[in-house]
Parts: C-alpha cells; structure tokens; sequence
C-alpha cells in the first residue's frame, strides 16, 4: 500500500466507499465504468494510462467479506471481478518462466482447475493486503490461497505442458512447473467464488 494512501486514511477516515466503477476484467485490464455502462451492463473502457494502472496495482487489497477494492486515498473503490480476483501471465525470465499477476506480483501455484468452458485457473499462494478489520485504516500483507484465471494468451503454453484427459464436462491431469507435477482438477464456474472467498459484484 502506498505511503501517501496510508495517510490519506488516517486524515480523511470517513469518505464513502464506490461501487461498480471500477472492473477487472478477463485479461487482467482495469476498466473505468461509468454509468451509462452499469446500467447496460457493459464492460466499461480500459484504463490506458500506465501510472494510474500501477497505482491501482500497488493499492489492491481485499476485506474479510471478499470484497476486492482499489484504496483511492480515503476511498475504498470496489472491484467488479469478470472472472477471478486475479488473472494469471506466464512470463518468460534468465531464470525460466514465472507465473504473475495483473499486479505484477508472483504466484506461488499448488495446482490448476479447469472450467466448463476450457478455462485454466492457476491456484496457490498470492501475496495479498488485508485490513485488520472491516474499516481499519491498518492493512497487513500476507501470503495466502486464491486463484487466478489464466491469460488466454497464455493457454497454448500451458498446454505445452500438461497432461490431460477428459473428466464430464472438463478435464483433469498434470501439469509440469518449475519441476514440479501439479494436478489438474476440473470445476464448475460457478464454484469458484464460494471456494475461494471473493465476491464479484460488490454492492452496498
């Protein structure tokens, strides 16, 4: 969390929350929605500035309800999540590839499911900032479980290697990272938000 968020929260420590303004959609883009788009329900336009995308990045956070949020100063700027609180990039480095965030933070993965749709999710350790309660204006970072959707760029890479075979309406098997065999495990969609704590429309 940035120093100069921290004290905006201890000056102004009342300003009202927001809600469907800001969106996180399926490859890992912020998009600003005003209210023409909420009330259409569409995706909103992708925010193209670069130090306001890394200044959202480095003040992401989460509440104890699952409520993802951008902290803007005194504001706490809930995210509409299209798919997962986090999307997922395969990135080639000297040292061999590395799995990050939107964030741009590393992903420490126990393993992957696969949707009905084909869609990868990666789970495992992600380094997340917490408040210690639901106002608090003191935010711990941890490490902890969550799952990220993965880059559909980056599926052809993913492929490369796993091992799958068909399982009803998905797929299980293995998949090889950093020498290690994880497992593949398939999932409904619709299971993801209850099995790991986030909501993806936030309302007051």
């Amino acid at each position: 969390m940035d120093e100069q968020v921290l004290r905006s929260l201890i000056k102004w420590p009342n300003v009202p929350h927001c809600f469907g303004w800001l969106a996180l959609d399926r490859r890992g883009q912020w998009r600003m929605r005003d209210e023409y788009a909420q009330a259409n329900k569409l995706p909103g336009n992708t925010i193209q500035h670069v130090a306001l995308n890394e200044f959202i990045s480095r003040n992401y956070a989460h509440d104890s309800l699952g409520r993802y949020f951008f902290q803007n100063g005194p504001q706490r700027v809930f995210i509409t999540l299209d798919a997962t609180p986090w999307i997922a990039r395969i990135i080639p480095s000297e040292n061999g590839p590395q799995l990050l965030t939107q964030c741009g933070t590393e992903i420490k993965p126990h393993g992957a499911l696969s949707d009905e749709k084909g869609n990868i999710y990666i789970t495992g350790l992600f380094l997340q900032s917490l408040p210690d309660h639901a106002d608090s204006n003191i935010f711990t970072q941890t490490e902890s479980l969550s799952v990220a959707l993965l880059h559909d760029h980056d599926l052809d890479l993913f492929s490369d290697q796993s091992k799958v075979e068909e399982d009803a309406c998905s797929f299980r098997g293995s998949w090889q990272w950093d020498g290690k065999k994880l497992i593949i495990e398939p999932i409904h969609s619709s299971e993801l938000a209850k099995r790991f704590h986030f909501i993806k429309a936030p309302n007051n």
